[in-house]
């Protein structure tokens, strides 16, 4: 995928969340489902063919079973972060949080649920997990709400998305960056008197 495909799409994709952000979650998943159906996507477990592909067999029972696992619409933490390959520690609490959000239904979090589907993914305990949330935080994957409750950003949700496409992930990022400084550099400029 060519830089200028990967900023298309970048494009396209804010643009379907900016519209689907002001809508309930109701009217989301129907206009959604319209969509799909209007173009005729078969989506089927798209997100998850290069695990297969790559022969990796995931046997592992979900201990905590989502709605959305039982049905079989979404995958298991671990199949997520098999998935998404997350390089470092807060790149695998951005992963963790889009799960919480998409998969559980649970789009405010505190530390000690990250950590507890951390374990549930099977994966190794943080050093300090306090800490690893507040780097995440840092790096604006995201961000703080009320009572210590935390969600994921926009820009963490595009950066997940984008994964395991390193060259996405990364454009998302220099994007929102870009708006943002040119937000500031906007903002700083005072008129004379």
């Amino acid at each position: 995928m060519t830089s200028n495909e990967s900023s298309k799409e970048l494009d396209v994709f804010q643009q379907i969340v900016s519209g689907l952000s002001s809508l309930a979650e109701d009217n989301r998943v129907r206009v959604l489902e319209s969509a799909i159906t209007f173009l005729k996507i078969d989506i089927g477990h798209r997100p998850f063919q290069s695990s297969r592909q790559a022969g990796i067999q995931i046997t592992e029972v979900d201990p905590l079973p989502s709605p959305h696992h039982a049905t079989g619409a979404g995958p298991t933490p671990k199949e997520f972060l098999i998935e998404k390959e997350p390089r470092t520690d807060i790149e695998r609490v951005a992963c963790l949080a889009y799960f919480l959000t998409h998969y559980r239904n649970a789009p405010h979090f505190k530390t000690l649920d990250i950590s507890k589907l951390n374990t549930e993914a099977a994966q190794q305990k943080f050093t300090n997990a306090a800490q690893t949330v507040k780097n995440t935080c840092t790096k604006g994957f995201i961000v703080q709400v009320a009572r210590g409750k935390k969600q994921i950003s926009a820009v963490g949700e595009q950066f997940v998305r984008a994964l395991p496409d390193r060259e996405t992930a990364q454009l998302a990022l220099r994007t929102v960056r870009k708006r943002r400084a040119r937000k500031s550099s906007g903002q700083s400029k005072s008129t004379p008197k």
